[in-house]
This record gives structure tokens, sequence and C-alpha cells, in this order.
């Protein structure tokens, strides 16, 4: 599990996409920290949100292409190694549980190192850490990379989840929000499973978000049982 989790983790920091991805995450973390007071002078802002607002350029990032981004960079993950038949040599090595934990925690570790960086970099500039939000993001990432690994294990063809991955990062931020503001009765119960629902919220009420992840975890590990190697 952890050769796994350590592979998967070095392989995000190569590459094209996953180096645009970190210099964008650190360029909003920089300039939203350092000018976000200029650029809301004269609106008035609540003692809340005055606090929070060197990280809303990073929390608005995340929350809006978060998914897009994952998807993005690891929407291969699992079925790239059956397309390939390199999967194989891993079974015969390991368990298939090793496998999926080890895939998430690789993935989840990569993430947690760029939000990290990034809320240093603003804690730099506002001398405040909102462990609070920080959790909030890591708990939504956490959501979304489970996602990302289900659906990987549940289309084999990666050049199909890369396209699907495109859609769905576009399409899923935008259906969140509906679901969690929709009054319709034929909709409004699926706001319980969408993590977006539960970061309205001023509470602890986000760590369902953690409970959804592992639930996705527990399908993705299911389907990967029955799959051919």
């Amino acid at each position: 599990m952890y050769v796994i989790a350590k592979k998967e983790f070095l392989q995000l920091f190569t590459g094209v996409k996953s180096l645009i991805i970190i210099a964008l995450l650190l360029i909003t973390s920089y300039y939203s920290a350092k000018f976000s007071t200029l650029l809301v002078s004269g609106i008035d802002l609540t003692a809340k949100e005055t606090e929070d607002i060197h990280v809303f350029g990073l929390l608005v990032l995340v929350v809006l292409f978060g998914q897009l981004f994952i998807m993005g960079l690891s929407h291969d993950s699992l079925n790239r190694e059956l397309h390939e038949r390199t999967m194989r040599f891993l079974v015969s090595r390991t368990s298939r549980t090793s496998i999926v934990i080890g895939k998430f925690i690789g993935i989840f570790s990569f993430w947690f190192v760029c939000i990290t960086v990034s809320h240093i970099i603003i804690l730099i500039f506002s001398h405040r850490f909102d462990l609070f939000i920080f959790s909030q993001m890591m708990s939504l990432l956490a959501y979304q990379i489970a996602l990302t690994l289900f659906i990987s294990i549940l289309i084999p063809k990666p050049a199909l989840t890369m396209f699907l991955g495109v859609i769905l990062g576009l399409l899923f931020p935008a259906l969140s929000f509906w679901l969690t503001l929709t009054s319709n009765d034929w909709f409004s119960w699926m706001k319980f499973f969408n993590p977006y629902y539960y970061l309205n919220r001023e509470d602890l009420t986000f760590l369902v978000i953690l409970l959804l992840a592992g639930m996705l975890v527990g399908f993705t590990h299911l389907l990967f049982r029955k799959r051919e190697c």
C-alpha cells in the first residue's frame, strides 16, 4: 500500500498539467492573500467574511474547479493500469484493497501538500491560518478524489474517462449548487449525497463529506474485485 501511494504521489508532481495546476494554486493564493483587502475596499463585509477574505480566492478555485483538476490528473489512475495490463503485476504482489487505498492515499497526499503550501503563502500575508476552511477544502477534495477513482474503475477506457472528466468537472459544481438550492421534491433528497450541501454550514457537519468519500472508495473496491486483470 505504501509503495503504491508513494508512486502515485510522486507521479503527480511530474508532467506539464500537474505543474500548471500547482502554479495556478500558488499564484491564486499569493494574489488572494496580498490584494484581497484592496479588491473589496468599500464593500460591506461581516466580521467573519473579513477574516476569511484572504483565503477566498483559493476557496473559490477549489470549489469550482477542484473536480476538474483532479479528474484532469487522475482520471485514468485505475483504468490505465487495467487497459495496459500492468494491473496483473500489482495484483500478484498485493491485495486489491491495498491498491485502491494506496491510490487514494497517494492522490490525497499530493493535494494535501498543494493546499498546505497554498495556505502557508496565505498565512505569510494574513498572519492567520483558518483550520476550519482548510479542513473543509480537504474533505471536499477527498470526496472528489474518491469520485474520480470510482469513475476510473467504472469506465474501462482511459480516453473516455478523460472526456467525461472534463464534462463532469465543469458540470459537477453547477449541478451540486442547484441540488443544494432546489425545492423540487423529486430532486431535493439528493442534496444529502451532495458534498456542497455540507459546506454551507459553519459547523462540523462537513465531516459527513468524508463519510461519503469512504462510501465511494468502498464502491470502487467492490467494482475492482469483480474486474478482470
